[in-house]
Order: structure tokens, then sequence, then C-alpha cells
């Protein structure tokens, strides 16, 4: 089985919550919500690769040096083996905007469990509610 590599983030903004995307209409699980993030592409690593795609999913910038990873995810899909870092990112410039079609919202990490969210990412809501 084919092994994809995403990277993904919890960004923290100062009130403590975390920025949640809706996959949007016409992506596989559109309509459930994610942490940022996305494929890392050859030759990039994770952290190179959440640097790219906050830039182009959200407009904004941020520095490896501001990613701490936290946990991951491991996640068998039908046609695919999800492999998934997650970081914690409490430093960027600029202000989230909705690049891709998707919703943006920000949730306290004590209501994460109230999004649906891809199978993959709901093991991670305990341990990021838990360190925030």
């Amino acid at each position: 089985m084919k092994i994809v590599l995403v990277s993904a983030v919890a960004l923290v903004d100062a009130d403590g919550r975390v920025l949640l995307a809706q996959r949007p209409e016409g992506k596989s699980l559109a309509g459930l919500w994610e942490f940022p993030g996305g494929k890392v592409e050859a030759g990039e690593t994770p952290e190179a690769a959440l640097i790219r795609e906050l830039k182009e999913e959200l407009g904004i910038d941020t520095w490896s040096s501001c990613l701490a990873p936290l946990t991951f995810a491991s996640h068998a899909y039908e046609n695919f083996h999800l492999l998934m870092p997650l970081f914690v990112c409490r430093r960027w410039q600029g202000t989230p905007q909705p690049r891709e079609g998707q919703v943006l919202k920000w949730v306290a990490p004590t209501a994460l469990k109230e999004y649906p969210m891809p199978p993959a990412d709901i093991p991670l809501i305990p341990i990021l509610r838990d360190w925030l």
C-alpha cells in the first residue's frame, strides 16, 4: 500500500484557539474539518511543506523555528496509508484567509470534538486538547 506523507499544523491564536479549515466541495472528504497543511512533495521536509502550504492556502508566513512537532497520525484509508506529523505554531505573519474555497474557523481546544473530521485527524484531538 502506498504511504502518503502529509504535514499538518495546529495554528494557535493568542486566545488559545485552534484554526480549522473545512474541506471545500469537489475535494475528497468535502465538508469535513481539518488542520491546515498538505502533501509533502519530493525533496521537501514536513516543515518546508507546511511553510509552503500555509502561504498557498492561507496567505500567511511562518518559519521552521516556529513549528513545534507535537504528535502524528498513522491511518489506513482504502487506497493508501496516511502518515501525518502534526506541528503546533503560535507565531506567523499575516491574517489567515481562505484562498482555496475552504471555510476557516477558530475553535477552542475543548470544542474540537464537535467538528466532523477525517478519520486520521480524530485521534489528534485529545492529544492537542490536553497539550493546550
